[in-house]
């Protein structure tokens, strides 16, 4: 099932996109220090294509890096991975835009196991990605080991969260469910299901792979699956999950703000991310946003409300 698993997934990484995309995450990997392992485009932009919406790239780096070269930028990487950077891409026909996240590889592993507290990293590369700059052949072994653990990770997750018996997509649906709250994100109703929607065929057959991959038996009626758990594997899984959910909230939260010293306008982004992820509009005074720094313990103070209100 390995083999199924990496044939899927190299299919998927391997896939053209747009040239002016390609483009970009080769001008992204010049201005590292060290070229990086490789870098991943993903997001709702590979889903629906918008020249004017921000693309999401991830790079994956060899050590802790930095895309400014600043050493407290690495030092926050190491704390608090991964530091956010806001870039554009000038192109004949239009001004491509980017967010674009810098994580080595070892954080990225460690983040994608099953006794990771942080879902961000499974939880978005278990969906398609696109390998869209790569060092050479042995970086591109590398990444895709990493997000064959992310896939694995994220359907063991599915089967402790999921029902008892269901069809595949019920098992992806409701394991979405849980990391958009454990993520402290705010989505419209029904973001899992366009996430799975054209795409069924592909998360029903990884699903079953990742099960036999991980060890997990399950047994098939028609379309409906029963994985074998135990009700103490339910029990402990819900528990976990309890821990997962509210270290998120936090977790996600500092991510927001230390955003807002790496991203260019990083305030007015901070502002609209936690619009995006709590549903609650902030507004900070002239004075904050010339003067982030100095006005940050007020601001944390506010922040511990947003967060108090989405629990």
């Amino acid at each position: 099932m390995s083999d199924f698993i990496d044939k899927t997934l190299i299919q998927e990484l391997t896939t053209p996109v747009p040239h002016e995309i390609a483009q970009f995450a080769e001008a992204i990997a010049y201005k590292m220090g060290e070229p990086p392992l490789g870098i991943l485009f993903y997001g709702s932009l590979l889903r629906e294509v918008d020249p004017t919406g921000i693309l999401d790239f991830y790079v994956i780096t060899e050590k802790p890096a930095s895309l400014s070269g600043n050493p407290f930028a690495r030092f926050a990487n190491r704390v608090l991975p991964p530091n956010v950077y806001y870039m554009e891409h000038q192109t004949e026909a239009a001004t491509l835009r980017a967010k674009v996240a810098v994580l080595s590889q070892e954080q990225f592993l460690r983040r994608g196991t099953l006794f990771s507290l942080d879902t961000t990293i499974w939880a978005r590369f278990c969906q398609p990605v696109r390998l869209v700059w790569v060092r050479n052949g042995r970086a591109a072994d590398r990444i895709l080991h990493a997000l064959r653990q992310c896939l694995i990770t994220a359907s063991c997750w599915a089967a402790l969260l999921g029902p008892k018996e269901g069809e595949a997509i019920d098992y992806w649906r409701t394991l979405f469910a849980h990391t958009y709250a454990a993520e402290l994100r705010v989505e419209k109703k029904g973001r899992g299901h366009k996430l799975l929607k054209g795409r069924e065929e592909r998360y029903e057959a990884l699903l079953k792979a990742s099960w036999q991959q991980a060890g997990l038996s399950y047994q098939t009626n028609n379309e409906t699956l029963r994985p074998y758990l135990t009700a103490s594997s339910r029990k402990k899984a819900a528990k976990n999950w309890q821990k997962i959910a509210a270290y998120g909230r936090p977790l996600n939260l500092s991510r927001l703000i230390k955003a807002a010293f790496t991203f260019k306008d990083g305030v007015s982004y901070l502002l609209w991310k936690i619009q995006r992820h709590t549903g609650k509009q902030v507004h900070v005074s002239t004075f904050e946003r010339k003067h982030p720094i100095l006005t940050l313990p007020f601001f944390l103070w506010r922040a511990r409300h947003f967060l108090k209100t989405t629990k």
